[in-house]
């Protein structure tokens, strides 16, 4: 794969797009108009666990991916369909690869045609410090595996796969992705939620059980129920997504909100837009009443984002 497209230049994107210049030549398809002519102008600058400025092609004409053999979509889930739109006709050939958080992701791009689809979930992150860079903090994996709803094979997967860890990215690949998509949907529906309405980044607090009042006791607890739900759905989880957060905090061991990583969810309540929610806590009350599986603190968490997101209506 020579030639391939980024959508979206966020924190994830970035990371994408910057590493990944290095092995192939990169068209980031971007809303913005200003970020194009940033990027062109400038270079995507990758700063932290990588030092490097890496040379792209920056653009907000999805036509100008013509060629591409692979599209990496990093949008946020919110903004999946309309990228998607802007597709139409476009690339028929290409695989397409989502990055967003919860699920539901692939399905939406089924919806717009019938390209062979790599579903994916990432923790690697950073900080999006200006249109044209991104600092890269933490150099996790990104899982990926063939979408069950086509004709993906694994080869296709595990080229990918190649791909990413050439470029100086960790990569897994799995021939079935559930187990791992829902591992990080119980992890970001306690983390995201609770991170939204607390102002709190991913501090030690989310992984604390000292005393009573301590916030781990929920976190354990909302994860309790989204374990109990992957259960019910049959997926056997790839990780234990209270080990999961435990691990992440336990990279700065502090309570200090200058350290700490910002969930997506709660770098959107702080910009005063939407949040994720409905692919991430919403998806998971979804699938819990699919299965006829009580999650009370679950579904009172998604209610409570969801005020909030309403509260940007006007």
């Amino acid at each position: 794969m020579d030639r391939l497209a980024v959508v979206g230049a966020g924190t994830i994107g970035g990371l994408a797009a910057g590493h990944l210049s290095r092995v192939a030549d990169v068209v980031v398809i971007v809303r913005r108009q200003s970020q194009a002519d940033a990027l062109n102008a400038h270079g995507l600058r990758i700063s932290g666990k990588s030092e490097f400025t890496a040379e792209v092609t920056a653009t907000t004409d999805p036509g100008q991916a013509d060629g591409c053999e692979l599209v990496i979509l990093a949008t946020k889930a919110t903004q999946l369909d309309a990228a998607m739109r802007s597709f139409g006709g476009l690339l028929s050939n290409a695989v397409f690869m989502t990055m967003q958080n919860g699920i539901g992701a692939e399905e939406v791009v089924q919806s717009h045609g019938t390209w062979l689809i790599v579903s994916a979930v990432t923790f690697m992150s950073g900080t999006r410090h200006a249109d044209d860079h991104v600092e890269y903090e933490l150099d996790t994996a990104t899982w990926m595996g063939p979408f069950r709803g086509t004709e993906t094979d694994l080869e296709t997967a595990g080229a990918i796969g190649e791909l990413f860890q050439s470029s100086g990215l960790k990569a897994e690949v799995l021939p079935d992705l559930r187990p791992a998509q829902w591992s990080k949907l119980v992890f970001n529906s306690a983390v995201n939620g609770v991170a939204a309405l607390t102002d709190l980044g991913h501090v030690e607090l989310f992984a604390r059980r000292e005393r009573s009042g301590d916030l781990g006791f929920l976190v354990a607890d909302l994860m309790d129920e989204g374990k109990a739900v992957a259960k019910a759905v049959g997926v056997d989880l790839f990780e234990d997504p209270w080990e999961m957060n435990t691990e992440a905090v336990s990279h700065g061991q502090t309570d200090s909100e200058e350290y700490a990583h910002v969930p997506s969810m709660l770098a959107d309540v702080r910009a005063g837009q939407r949040t994720e929610v409905d692919f991430i806590l919403g998806a998971l009350v979804r699938e819990a009443d699919r299965v006829g599986v009580d999650v009370p603190l679950t579904r009172a968490l998604y209610r409570l984002v969801k005020a909030r997101d309403r509260s940007y209506d006007d």
